[in-house]
């Protein structure tokens, strides 16, 4: 199901601020060289995650799901001074190419890359949230959600991403495991009284979930 009208989507593009160039590099390498390129946020997207980074400052930043790097840097922009991102990456070749581009950026020495299985690796990162962001494994979102929701701070945030799977949720009968798992994620959040929550239709559906 398509659920981005495509015109909408240039058009909101053109209206926004640029991101910044190795961020377009990023973007262009993904698309020729990534056989999941269709993962990467996108210019819309990221410029909504920098945003919101720059308007909470963060001084602890939480990823689950690295990719190219692309929304870590888009995050990292809004760091506090003395902020941190910690950011989870399950498959070396994409760690591997995340950190050449960490490591050009302006700020990269402040993006601590993990390497592994994020159930393992999260409950050594002895932080306190100000602002997480999840976009890995969709079976493991759950569990993720309530591992991380503890260490975040009163008032911070985790922002989930792919909540509306490809429009698969929207169907009478949700069917495959991912989009299982994203409805039932979806639920989770939603009766969850710790948290006030909104869903946004940008991309592929972005879940804002503040903790109260």
């Amino acid at each position: 199901m398509e659920l981005v009208n495509q015109l909408a989507q240039t058009y909101a593009e053109r209206y926004s601020s640029r991101l910044d160039p190795l961020l377009e590099e990023i973007a262009a390498y993904t698309a020729v060289n990534h056989p999941e390129a269709h993962m990467l946020s996108g210019p819309l997207q990221g410029k909504l995650l920098e945003m919101i980074s720059r308007m909470l400052c963060p001084r602890r930043v939480l990823e689950v799901g690295t990719f190219m790097g692309y929304s870590a840097l888009c995050l990292a922009a809004g760091l506090s001074g003395d902020g941190r991102l910690h950011t989870i990456e399950l498959r070396d070749a994409d760690a591997d190419r995340a950190a050449g581009y960490f490591r050009r950026s302006e700020g990269g020495d402040r993006i601590i890359l993990h390497r592994g299985n994020a159930l393992a690796i999260i409950p050594t990162l002895q932080e306190d949230w100000d602002l997480v962001f999840i976009d890995a494994d969709k079976p493991g979102y759950i569990d993720y959600y309530e591992m991380i929701l503890p260490r975040v701070k009163s008032g911070g945030m985790i922002i989930a991403d792919n909540v509306l799977f490809h429009g698969q949720v929207l169907e009478e009968s949700v069917t495959g495991k991912s989009a299982i798992a994203i409805q039932a994620f979806n639920d989770r959040v939603a009766a969850d009284d710790r948290v006030e929550k909104v869903m946004l239709t940008v991309r592929d559906g972005l879940f804002l979930i503040r903790k109260k």
